[in-house]
């Protein structure tokens, strides 16, 4: 049944309003992104190697994926205010702890608690899906993943920016002032959307092999995998592409950085358009027709002698393109085989789309090596396309068969 939000804003006795939605997904983006332009600099602050600083985020999505696997069902048992709360609480600790950092691998323990700020996006999707049915759903995700995108758009310039203005640290200190004002709102606004489940925490981790029996659940599931997976090698690999091998400024490559977050906004604006009129299906297989094509066609560039910051960032917008309408649809799929676990099948099709991904940024990190050029990134996105493309051609051919 669909539901409508309750009137009222900054109470917490009803349904959040879509801007708190939009924050609780900002933050979790705005962690992950902000300070990667600054990884060569915190890798000489620290005298360190890079391949060390990038663990960074490998670790940092590893953790995440963990934290999934576990976040779905204890929200469905407890419900989702109590977590996305303490799951502030502890970020802005753990945020801190990164800023005292006294070497690199401090700072990579502490990273990897921030990690916990992954609840907060999780759980603002589950709450839409508490809120409204499959298509409708897909379309509200699109829209609060659609402001979502101004983060990651605008984050790592910013960050380049503070970083050659006052250091690295000026980055994680606006984490810390961000993340104390998406817990305040949140404290006020954030009504409870998911009863306590009179289920106890065991009998809710048991119904995980309903969702892992469920064919349709991992169609939607790898689909979203490799089409984010092909982001996810871009956040490992793309500050070494830029900085050595392009030789960007931190500054400059910022706004390089950004370019997939334009395609993202544009692909989540058009999930929000089309998905309740279009269907999840066919709006997931456009989304991965324009990951597969952009990356093939930056390699035909690359090899054809045009190599640069220009083709290799630019051809990112269609990756972002398609990230925003496969990830918003397939998650409105994979919440939807079997509503009455929502938060569990949020959590585990994240854990899965986001441990994936930390393989896939750890893959990057390690091929990428001076002398190669941007050859074995653009290989790794393309490949994870071409599957993401395969995985929902898998869904429909099942549910033509099926009749549903």
């Amino acid at each position: 049944m669909t539901r409508r939000h309750a009137p009222g804003y900054l109470t917490p006795d009803s349904p959040p309003h879509i801007s708190t939605l939009i924050l609780l997904a900002g933050i979790s983006a705005l962690s992950m992104n902000i300070f990667l332009p600054s990884l060569p600099g915190m890798a000489a602050y620290f005298n360190t190697d890079y391949r060390l600083m990038q663990l960074s985020v490998a670790l940092y999505l590893g953790m995440n994926a963990v934290l999934q696997v576990v976040i779905g069902p204890i929200s469905d048992k407890y419900g989702r205010r109590p977590l996305i709360l303490w799951g502030l609480v502890v970020f802005c600790f753990a945020t801190l702890g990164c800023l005292m950092a006294p070497d690199a691998w401090t700072f990579l323990a502490f990273r990897m608690v921030q990690a916990v700020v992954v609840i907060t996006m999780v759980l603002s999707r589950a709450v839409v899906r508490d809120i409204y049915d499959q298509d409708r759903a897909a379309s509200m995700i699109g829209y609060v993943t659609m402001g979502m995108a101004v983060v990651p758009m605008i984050g790592p310039a910013i960050g380049g920016v503070l970083e050659e203005l006052f250091g690295w640290t000026a980055n994680f200190w606006m984490l810390l002032a961000c993340g104390l004002l998406v817990l305040a709102v949140s404290w006020r606004d954030l009504g409870e959307t998911a009863p306590p489940s009179t289920n106890t925490l065991a009998q809710q981790f048991q119904e995980y092999p309903e969702l892992l029996t469920a064919p349709r659940f991992w169609g939607y599931c790898l689909a979203a995998a490799f089409g984010s997976g092909a982001f996810f090698a871009y956040l490992g690999g793309a500050p070494f592409v830029g900085s050595e091998v392009f030789g960007l400024s931190p500054a400059v490559l910022g706004f390089y950085f950004a370019t997939p977050a334009i395609g993202y906004f544009m692909g989540n604006w058009a999930t929000g358009l089309l998905s309740t009129r279009m269907g999840v299906n066919r709006m997931v297989l456009w989304g991965a027709l324009s990951c597969t094509t952009g990356m093939g066609l930056s390699l035909l560039f690359s090899y054809a002698g045009f190599s640069g910051p220009l083709v290799f960032f630019g051809f990112m917008t269609m990756v972002g393109l398609g990230n925003g309408m496969v990830i918003a649809n397939a998650t409105a799929g994979m919440l939807s085989v079997r509503p009455h676990l929502a938060g569990t099948a949020s959590g585990l099709g994240g854990a899965i789309m986001i441990g994936g991904g930390a393989g896939l940024s750890a893959l990057a990190g390690a091929l990428l090596v001076p002398g190669r050029g941007e050859f074995p990134l653009i290989w790794i996105m393309f490949l994870t396309s071409v599957l993401s493309v395969i995985s929902i051609l898998a869904v429909m051919r099942r549910e033509q068969r099926l009749g549903i």
